[in-house]
């Protein structure tokens, strides 16, 4: 049993309702956004039959609403569900609200699964993002609101609206914060991420630097060589998520043997599979920034911090709700392709 929003109030003097939904991908980053929101949750019923199948039933009357459901597609904090199955629950959840009669759906997911098979790299391959892209529109999503995609592309597969949000700022605040000493390098993880990475280094005050990488295969990268002088500095490494952590701890490793003092690695998603707890023990990171765009699983590792983002969803999702402008959130600084 999960809990829902209900928050009574429209910008246009009518009765219309926002409501917020939690699927089981999340649950806590959902109650933590109806708290920015000072709302109070409601009521649906989920639950997955012997054999897999997903079941939703919204408890009480979403008619007329802007239905906003929560739900990242990754495994949920208990294994209640897997990436797959929070990807079906979404559906199906916007499914039951769409023949509810909800005025909107609205699903927020701010971490978008299969978000890196979002081209063919090799012959007779799946673009498997847009397929999710098709997959969300044919259940009834009226619009999209996101965090840190992994390619920019991915909003062109949609015919409905993308809202992108960005971590860039909510992580650059920590490292301002934290008052590192001497001179700062970020580091761009591959070419694909330069653009995010200069604009990350324009808010910390930063040179950047490049790592040479190259992929033969999904989820095996090899690390050349760093373009760029981080010698004698503190080095910041930042990328859109952390898998297994293997490339990025080989990375790190390139970064601290090229000559910097301390290096350290943030991203927006912890997908955090695999080895990755044990990959990060023999790191030569001092901390690894993420969000809470995805649960963490047990056995959480002493070198990760967790910043919630909570507060800029909630204010995207109140922006949405109200017609505001959500880039203005980010002084436009959301687009980072």
């Amino acid at each position: 049993m999960q809990e829902m929003i209900s928050f009574d109030v429209s910008p246009y003097g009518d009765n219309r309702r926002m409501m917020l939904f939690s699927g089981r991908a999340n649950p806590a980053l959902a109650a933590r956004i109806a708290h920015e929101l000072n709302c109070n949750l409601g009521q649906v019923k989920l639950k997955s039959f012997s054999n897999g199948e997903v079941y939703c039933r919204f408890e009480e009357s979403v008619r007329g609403a802007d239905v906003f459901i929560v739900q990242p597609m990754c495994s949920g904090p208990n294994e209640e569900v897997d990436t797959n199955g929070a990807l079906m629950e979404l559906m199906v959840m916007i499914d039951a609200a769409v023949g509810a009669s909800a005025h909107r759906v609205i699903a927020v997911a701010p971490w978008y699964g299969y978000s890196r098979q979002d081209k063919k790299s090799a012959p007779r391959e799946p673009i498997t993002a847009r397929l999710v892209a098709k997959m969300l529109e044919a259940a009834g999503a009226d619009r999209l609101l996101v965090m840190d995609l992994h390619a920019g592309q991915i909003q062109g597969m949609f015919q409905v609206p993308v809202d992108h949000m960005t971590s860039m700022m909510l992580i650059s605040e920590y490292f301002l914060n934290l008052g590192l000493q001497g001179d700062l390098v970020v580091v761009a993880p591959d070419a694909g991420r330069v653009k995010l990475n200069k604009k990350f280094a324009d808010l910390m005050r930063a040179d950047l630097a490049i790592l040479d990488k190259e992929r033969p295969e999904q989820q095996i990268a090899q690390i050349g060589y760093v373009i760029g002088d981080v010698m004698g500095k503190t080095a910041i490494i930042v990328d859109d998520m952390i898998d297994t952590a293997g490339t990025l701890c080989a990375a790190g490793k390139a970064v601290r043997d090229a000559g910097a003092v301390e290096v350290y690695a943030a991203a927006t998603h912890a997908v955090f599979s695999g080895n990755a707890y044990a990959n990060l023990d023999n790191s030569p990171f001092v901390e690894v920034i993420v969000t809470d765009t995805i649960p963490l699983r047990d056995g959480g590792h002493s070198k990760v911090k967790v910043l919630s983002c909570a507060s800029l969803l909630a204010d995207s999702i109140r922006r949405i709700f109200t017609s505001d402008s959500v880039s203005d959130i980010f002084r436009g600084q959301n687009q980072i392709f």
